[in-house]
């Protein structure tokens, strides 16, 4: 498969969209080369506003300019755009439920030597928990894309969650995306992987193995982990009575934590949630650490084995 970073897709995707529509604004803390804004910033330097090493300051620049009709994109990392900060998205874009997307790359193990402090791995918790932000977590370049594209015409905050390196392409350039509609990529009878970003692609690896096992599992990616499609969550279900979910952050409070509050509430079945546990990252390459925290094709396969067991 053709691989690209969805942060590479991100910047692409800005000048299509500033191309189309004059009232989008880029602004990026002093990190633009790196999450790709500086593809806008080329094109539309009028539009585009260096924040400097200034989180804060550039969420609170972003909800000014959005008060005043713009659509603002605004960029830096994830383990700062969700946890420094973390007050002013909360009291100064969701409180006042202005339109401005906080579109965050460099999330997860996968930023790799970098290390645990600059690791997000509980920012979709943290997203996820305040009233009317939405969560999106594209597993591709196409989708990415089309994300960035369906966010101009969501009314109020997003948190847009990207990673640093190249992952399968798993859609085709014209794939549809519907915010808060997930995608069945694979139908099947006996469990169900529902995944996020990164873990879309190793979920439809393993399924293909497990076929070869006469193991059938369906595939969805939710890429929209608020507002959560809980219809597809339900039937899924309802259909294989077992699910297994898997995504590049801790199991406290993301995807995981999500389908579960689903499940119990409407129909309980086992459920198995594959990500990084109570613990922070540490340096190493991307994969050594999928490796590590057990975010692997191996790994699910053997982890659906278990799941059917209490099945």
């Amino acid at each position: 498969m053709e691989k690209q970073a969805t942060r590479e897709a991100y910047g692409k995707a800005l000048v299509e969209l500033g191309e189309k529509y004059e009232n989008v604004v880029v602004l990026d803390a002093d990190l633009s080369k790196s999450t790709k804004t500086a593809d806008f910033a080329k094109v539309f330097p009028d539009r585009f506003i260096n924040a400097g090493i200034a989180e804060q300051n550039m969420i609170g620049m972003a909800a000014g300019l959005a008060a005043c009709g713009k659509v603002v994109y605004a960029s830096s990392f994830a383990i700062f755009a969700a946890g420094r900060a973390f007050e002013q998205v909360r009291n100064s874009l969701a409180y006042a439920h202005l339109n401005v997307k906080v579109c965050a790359t460099h999330a997860g193990i996968t930023v790799g030597e970098d290390g645990g402090s600059h690791q997000a791995v509980e920012d979709i918790a943290i997203m996820r928990s305040i009233p009317g932000m939405s969560v999106v977590v594209p597993a591709d370049g196409p989708s990415t894309r089309r994300a960035v594209q369906a966010l101009y015409s969501q009314e109020g905050p997003v948190y847009l969650r990207l990673g640093r390196p190249a992952v399968p392409n798993i859609y085709p350039p014209d794939m549809e995306l519907v915010i808060g509609r997930a995608q069945e990529l694979r139908t099947g009878k006996d469990a169900s992987l529902i995944a996020c970003g990164i873990m879309v692609a190793r979920c439809l690896e393993a399924a293909q193995l497990l076929s070869r096992e006469g193991i059938e599992v369906a595939v969805v990616d939710m890429h929209t982990i608020k507002p959560l499609d809980e219809d597809m969550i339900v039937r899924q279900a309802r259909q294989t009575g077992a699910i297994l979910t898997a995504e590049e952050h801790s199991v406290l409070g993301g995807l995981g934590s999500a389908v579960c509050e689903v499940v119990c509430a409407n129909c309980p079945v086992p459920v198995y949630r594959m990500g990084i546990e109570d613990v922070f990252g540490q340096s190493g390459s991307p994969e050594e650490l999928m490796e590590h925290y057990g975010l692997t094709t191996a790994k699910i396969i053997e982890n659906v084995h278990r799941l059917l067991k209490n099945k």
